[in-house]
């Protein structure tokens, strides 16, 4: 029988293709949204970063989409990161999405573009080279002792990941064919 997750839970690990792949849906929703300058617009995206909050995929209609259909379609080799930062640059993501519904609907159309603008650049980085601005402030207040290190154990030991990403390396070394020059 399949281990149920709590309603209101976060995965953790997180696949990071799926990260990546939900990045890319939020730079569109932001494209979207710089283009046509409608607040209806941001609702969609307010509401998706709200839901993974919450509950990861679960409850979000982008975040089932691709955890469902597209990420099992692919062929690639999935890398698995740790939760507790994505769910905290799902919540930034949320405080701007959400700032940004706000400024609009109070008449704040160009708090709104810088808000979703900023959105849109750093959701560009971690859909284009997994370069998570969210969970980088994450390990700096982790290092600062802002948030405490029993909440995320594999951000606060990289023992783990070195080892997994030497044996990858090494794996790679061993499958690659040696050029001559």
């Amino acid at each position: 029988m399949a281990e149920r997750r709590p309603w209101f839970g976060f995965p953790n690990p997180v696949n990071e293709t799926s990260a990546r792949l939900v990045a890319t849906g939020a730079v569109l929703q932001s494209i979207a949204y710089l283009v046509i300058r409608e607040w209806w617009v941001l609702v969609p995206l307010a509401f998706g970063f709200l839901a993974r909050v919450l509950a990861g995929p679960r409850f979000s209609p982008l975040g089932r989409l691709v955890t469902e259909v597209i990420t099992p379609r692919l062929h690639v080799e999935h890398r698995f990161v740790p939760g507790p930062p994505k769910r905290f640059a799902q919540g930034v993501g949320l405080v701007f999405s959400g700032g940004a519904l706000i400024a609009e609907l109070a008449g704040a159309d160009v708090v709104a573009v810088v808000l979703i603008a900023g959105l849109a650049v750093a959701a560009t980085l971690e859909a284009a080279f997994a370069v998570c601005l969210g969970c980088i402030v994450f390990g700096r207040l982790m290092a600062w002792g802002i948030i405490p290190a029993d909440v995320c154990e594999s951000c606060n030991d990289i023992s783990g990941r070195l080892a997994a990403q030497a044996a990858l390396i090494a794996r790679s070394d061993a499958t690659s064919t040696p050029t001559t020059v």
